[in-house]
């Protein structure tokens, strides 16, 4: 996660990868403890939209599509 790349400074975009960074975070800390295939499945899921809902909002709050 690149928390400093945000080359016109925009506080939301800080504020967006904060709050997911946060969520990457968590999600990482539960795959890392698990030996479950399912568990690490999900979890595999969650962190990708994740990925994706934080990318939507960084080009929503900028205006780039």
């Amino acid at each position: 996660m690149w928390l400093s790349f945000n080359p016109r400074g925009h506080a939301q975009v800080n504020q967006i990868k904060v709050a997911f960074a946060n969520v990457f975070d968590i999600l990482n800390t539960y795959l890392d403890e698990t030996d479950d295939g399912d568990v690490e499945r999900m979890l595999s899921v969650a962190i990708n939209q994740a990925q994706s809902a934080q990318m939507r909002g960084v080009k929503g709050v900028t205006g780039n599509s």
